[in-house]
């Protein structure tokens, strides 16, 4: 099997240089690329940078960029030159071959062929004069040179041993370019290989390029494709990663180097799928993914009560008391939820929280096995010498995933009966969980959820809520048996946030949930009710059974249809500050998770925290 190199630019990443290369090399890379405002505002030297880089065990496999190289000018020409014989010097220093020229955005740069490989040729024989090397680049917004295909042009005319290309997959993808076409470029003139992903929008592509870049399997690009094509060429450098992104260079980048070398891991991974003959070195592949097991709520003296009591009259039983910790465990059907009381939170008491998910694997030994290979360590855990040998990783929301097995000898082992029985409501299952994820987290638990459990990121959708936008994307196994809803709170500002912080939900599906809502209410649950209004507007745009719209006004339901069917859903009030219940039934082979109702509920919630807030004590 064939282990590629490694590399990544510092761009990528935020803090100092000095936190960056530490950070690079902890994460595992081979390599980086400096980028040259990073060399600038370091207080080491060219050769110092060589020294440390050398030491962490680091190549330097590029320096970029060179802007406007070429000119319409003869004496502007010249002092480019000039320029570029400086930085030569520093090159040298640093002990790095290759330079990244981008194609030109000034007004003067050349536009006629002949001329412009004339003058790469003249400034790549300055290069090779001193064994260095000029990768050109089309920057998909350069002045006359901005595609892949143009920017070959001049290179090939040039015919200089020191001249190449640098070939970008945002700059190549972002343009609609056909990498099939690099097969024509001869493979000594691949000089280097910058890779970003990036989701689709309609913008300005600078803007573009420099706000949303991505990581491999982040976004909506071929990439698998896009590095099949330029390894079937003949490409033999490293792969490295060139993304420009306001929350990366805002983000600790010990983390986010981790994020980038996941996502290098999955790209190999998923190349390997496509083209067996590549002979790439690829991590164990995950394990189906068979369902959820539970999920884990922390609580205290004060939400434990609250949550315990909602479960009560949702139809749950408290069926078994851990054997060593003080949690519990709550069933009906297969739907089991854990309260822990050992989740000790000083600053937030009162509170209930998504502390973990358990879900089943075929195998769970596997499972961890994959999650280390793709940069998620197994997190250290105590446990007694009869309980179940548990694996656990962390999401990047901070939630712990347990890799799990529910049958005899398994993980409810560790549970001492209570003798109770459920008395049911409906409810059948666990149907999925509802995470709101940190902003600065919200692709990075994508990839994580794609790389490490092998699940499948589904399209990014935005909703208008009362208090912003509000980004949502589910992650799923190919048969729908684990579904997880992440959203995020669009560009957050300010401390005004008079609904739910960071809301998490367990959704309990049901096959039939008028019956299991009004045994629900019966029992006391704690439902939310929702405005008329709502029901009226459903029956404005739907042709509804008057029956199920007479159940939707008396019992607070909620109704929305895809291309497929339908989707009834009931939530509960807010309980510990954060997590609440809903209860659905999927129609008809609906696949998605009530979005469009998402304002109508956090509007309810609104109302019923105000009230509960202004009822006298």
């Amino acid at each position: 099997m064939t282990a590629v190199r490694r590399s990544v630019a510092t761009v990528c990443l935020s803090g100092t240089l000095e936190d960056k290369l530490a950070a690079a090399a902890a994460a595992g890379f081979d390599g980086i690329e400096v980028f040259e405002p990073d060399l600038i505002a370091s207080s080491w030297s060219p050769r110092e940078i060589a020294r440390r880089c050398a030491d962490l065990g680091l190549t330097i496999d590029l320096y970029q960029p060179f802007r406007d190289l070429d000119s319409t000018d003869p004496d502007r020409f010249a002092r480019n030159l000039r320029r570029a014989d400086r930085k030569f010097d520093v090159m040298e220093q640093l002990g790095v071959d290759t330079i990244l020229v981008c194609s030109s955005v000034s007004d003067d740069a050349v536009e006629d062929p002949d001329r412009l490989a004339e003058q790469l040729a003249t400034a790549a024989s300055r290069a090779g004069e001193r064994g260095l090397r000029l990768a050109y680049e089309a920057l998909a917004w350069g002045r006359h040179v901005s595609t892949w295909e143009a920017s070959w042009e001049p290179v090939r005319r040039a015919d200089s041993p020191a001249l190449g290309l640098c070939l970008d997959s945002f700059h190549v993808l972002s343009r609609g370019g056909d990498p099939t076409g690099f097969a024509q470029v001869p493979a000594d003139k691949l000089f280097f290989l910058q890779l970003a992903d990036a989701p689709r929008l309609q913008m300005d592509v600078l803007q573009w390029s420099r706000h949303h870049r991505l990581f491999p399997g982040q976004g909506a690009f071929d990439l698998p494709e896009f590095l099949r094509c330029l390894l079937a060429a003949g490409y033999t450098g490293p792969l490295s990663l060139e993304v420009f992104n306001d929350v990366f260079r805002q983000s600790d980048p010990w983390r986010t180097a981790v994020d980038a070398m996941r996502s290098l891991v999955w790209l190999e991974e998923a190349l390997g799928a496509v083209w067996p003959e590549s002979g790439l070195t690829v991590p164990p592949p995950a394990p189906e993914l068979t369902g959820h097991s539970f999920v884990e709520l922390g609580v205290d003296g004060v939400s434990g009560p609250q949550v315990g009591s909602a479960l009560a009259a949702l139809g749950f039983a408290h069926t078994g008391q851990h054997r060593s910790k003080p949690v519990q465990l709550w069933e009906q059907g297969t739907a089991r939820v854990l309260l822990n009381a050992s989740v000790t939170r000083p600053a937030a008491a009162g509170v209930a929280a998504v502390s973990a998910l358990g879900l089943e694997s075929e195998d769970p030994g596997r499972s961890a096995a994959r999650a280390q290979a793709v940069r998620a360590p197994i997190l250290p855990r105590t446990r007694g010498a009869d309980e179940a040998d548990l694996s656990a990783v962390e999401a990047p929301d901070g939630t712990q995933i347990f890799f799990t097995r529910t049958g005899p000898g398994g993980w409810p082992a560790d549970f001492l009966s209570t003798g109770t029985t459920a008395p049911g409501t409906g409810v059948l299952a666990i149907d999925h969980i509802g995470l709101t994820q940190p902003f600065d987290a919200f692709d990075e638990a994508g990839l994580f959820y794609r790389a490490v459990l092998g699940l499948e990121p589904h399209a990014v959708a935005e909703v208008a809520a009362p208090y912003g936008l509000i980004r949502t994307r589910s992650v799923t196994d190919t048969s729908r048996r684990v579904r997880l809803a992440l959203s995020v709170s669009a560009l957050r500002r300010g401390g005004w946030t008079p609904g739910v912080p960071d809301p998490q939900y367990v959704a309990l599906a049901t096959d039939d949930i008028v019956g299991t809502v009004a045994r629900m209410r019966e029992a006391g649950a704690p439902l939310l009710p929702l405005p008329a209004n709502y029901a009226d507007d459903l029956d404005a745009r739907f042709d509804l059974p008057p029956d199920l719209l007479a159940a939707i006004r008396e019992h607070g339901l909620m109704y929305e249809e895809d291309g497929q069917g339908g989707y009834l859903h009931a939530a509960t009030a807010v309980l510990g500050d954060r997590v609440f219940f809903e209860v659905v039934q999927r129609l008809r082979g609906y696949d998605g998770y009530g979005s469009t109702d998402l304002p109508v509920r956090m509007a309810a919630h609104r109302r019923a925290r105000s009230t509960a807030a202004a009822a006298p004590r």
